[in-house]
């Protein structure tokens, strides 16, 4: 083992001590030693433990770690020590930025274990309450995690889409220059909306293949290999990986159908209509006998047999929307009042209705609402209602759903909502049974009007839990428990996949922003891009609904 991994342990050890409020005597002298370790002019595996011993900055206490280190590649009390931390803390060591006693407090007073839970943190605005902290800290650790993940070269698509927008926009200028203006469109997963974008592909239709593909030099914000096949290949500065597939104008919307659908999707559909050529994509499906197939639906999954038969779903779009479930003010921990929350979503998105779901009193670290202030509350809301009708706001809460699938409030309590959304925010280390049941309970219970994000999941960051879909999904469908579209980029949950089977069950969908700010609305389109991938309609969304047929569904349901 070579010294700077040696160090490396050493700093580890002296992080976690601290962590776990150890002997600060202790915790100085190792990470001491692991600085004289990193610069020692020789080689430390080559020395007996006496010659260790010896040297500045060790002693016997760590000499001896070292020795163990370098007999069996660990030590003990390093081992104890991280049975007792979990993974993500582990992990949080690593951000540039915040040391020891920052993550302590992200641990223990925000209940945050990893780093998909920081960056949701980050974006809820919840780092700027605690100890220690304020706005730039949060935004230094928010920039860091997000080049994090950009490493592995995955993006969110909420991430991407800023980025290929802009590409989009320039590359269009300077196609511009060319004689007859060539065509351009944005394809593959990213034209196909799905969540995560790991590259994206550009069909370009030109009669001047060679002359751009010669001048790629001259486009400024990229820097382009060429490749066979009159591709060109580029790394955007931010890590994501950009594609131009050049062809000639008569085949342009050929290659663009090709670049968009999956190998599945394109191989069945231009198995019937051929190679063309194609005035538009249009002409592709009609020669194939097929109604035409929405670009997020091409997936391979059953479209070519709805399209066949004329029973394609005639996907939501985000006009559809009337109001907005599932959001948060600073009643709990929101960034603006219950009131300018609803004027957001009355005058700018000129929406009919608002579900204030602030989080319930299990929810310490998110201020969460105990049955005093819920009474509170229910008193603001009654009084904006009489100012600002016809707009409404529902009172709702998110209430957790505990280790044993019960709600955290009593009856009583639960039956003064228009509304539940039940939601897991602790305890995500279970088995499937486990975790199914503690879903199937909450379910059950007769107040749970939304199962909120289903798996818990945060994408690129943390797994959801393991659960049996369909029986969770079969639950909801014999309970009339309407299950969350999470529309936050980094959850999506329920999964898009899963969508056809819950609407086949008669499983209605709402898509809720989770809205911790006013911004936050807008995360609603994200929702809708993921359900129309799901096949979802306007009239099997809850949020679609008018605010006359929602006041009835939820007076129904009470």
């Amino acid at each position: 083992m070579e010294n700077k991994a040696i160090a490396r342990t050493l700093r580890l050890l002296s992080q976690l001590m601290e962590l776990h409020d150890q002997n600060p005597f202790k915790i100085k002298s190792v990470a001491n030693a692991a600085f004289k370790v990193d610069k020692l002019p020789f080689a430390i595996k080559t020395k007996s433990l006496e010659e260790i011993a010896q040297i500045d900055g060790l002693g016997k206490s760590i000499s001896a770690k070292v020795w163990e280190l370098l007999q069996t590649g660990t030590m003990a009390e390093l081992q104890d020590i991280l049975k007792e931390t979990p993974e993500g803390i582990v992990e949080m060591l690593g951000i540039k930025g915040i040391g020891p006693k920052k993550i302590m407090v992200i641990w223990k007073d925000l209940a945050i274990e990893n780093i998909g839970e920081l960056y949701y943190a980050c974006n809820e605005n919840r780092l700027i309450e605690a100890k220690g902290f304020g706005l730039k800290t949060q935004e230094e650790i928010k920039k860091v995690i997000e080049f994090q993940m950009a490493a592995h070269g995955k993006f969110l698509y909420a991430q991407a889409e800023p980025l290929v927008n802009k590409l989009f926009e320039d590359l269009a200028v300077w196609l511009n220059g060319f004689q007859a203006e060539p065509l351009l469109g944005v394809a593959g997963d990213y034209r196909r909306c799905l969540e995560i974008i790991e590259e994206i592909d550009f069909a370009i239709g030109t009669e001047q293949i060679q002359e751009i593909y010669d001048q790629i030099e001259q486009f400024q914000p990229l820097q382009f290999d060429k490749q066979d096949n009159n591709t060109l290949v580029a790394l955007s500065p931010f890590g994501l990986k950009i594609r131009l597939h050049l062809g000639t104008k008569a085949d342009f919307y050929l290659n663009w159908f090709k670049l968009t659908g999956n190998d599945e999707h394109v191989a069945a559909v231009l198995k019937i209509a051929g190679e063309g050529p194609f005035d538009d994509e249009q002409a592709i499906y009609k020669k194939a006998g097929l109604d035409f197939i929405e670009p997020e639906l091409r997936e391979g999954l059953n479209e070519i047999e709805l399209a066949q038969t004329g029973k394609l779903p005639q996907l939501i779009k985000y006009e559809d929307l009337k109001g907005s479930l599932h959001n948060h003010s600073t009643w709990s921990d929101g960034v603006h009042t219950l009131e300018e929350m609803a004027l957001y979503c009355r005058d700018h998105l000129q929406l009919e209705y608002l579900g204030m779901c602030d989080h319930s009193k299990s929810a310490f670290y998110a201020n969460g609402l105990n049955e005093q202030r819920i009474f509170g509350q229910h008193q603001e809301i009654d009084a904006l209602n009489a100012r600002l009708a016809p707009f409404k706001i529902f009172k709702g809460i998110e209430s957790d759903i505990l280790y044993d699938g019960s709600l955290d409030y009593s009856d009583d309590i639960l039956k003064t909502f228009d509304f539940v959304v039940a939601s897991v925010h602790s305890i995500l280390r279970m088995d499937e049974e486990k975790a199914t049941s503690r879903l199937i309970t909450a379910i059950e219970n007769p107040y749970t009007t939304i199962l909120g994000h289903p798996t818990g999941r945060l994408l690129l960051s943390r797994k959801g839990y393991p659960i049996d879909y369909k029986k969770v999904i079969d639950a909801c469908a014999a309970n009339k428990v309407v299950i969350e579209i999470n529309a936050n980029p980094l959850r999506l949950d329920l999964d898009w996949r899963w969508h056809r089977y819950a609407l086949d069950k008669g499983v209605l969908l709402s898509v809720n922003p989770d809205a911790h700010r006013t911004e936050g609305f807008h995360d609603m389109r994200y929702g809708i891009l993921v359900a129309r991938k799901g096949g979802l309609q306007p009239q099997q969304c809850l949020n679609a609904f008018s605010l006359q047929d929602i006041s009835q569904y939820f007076n129904n349901k009470k």
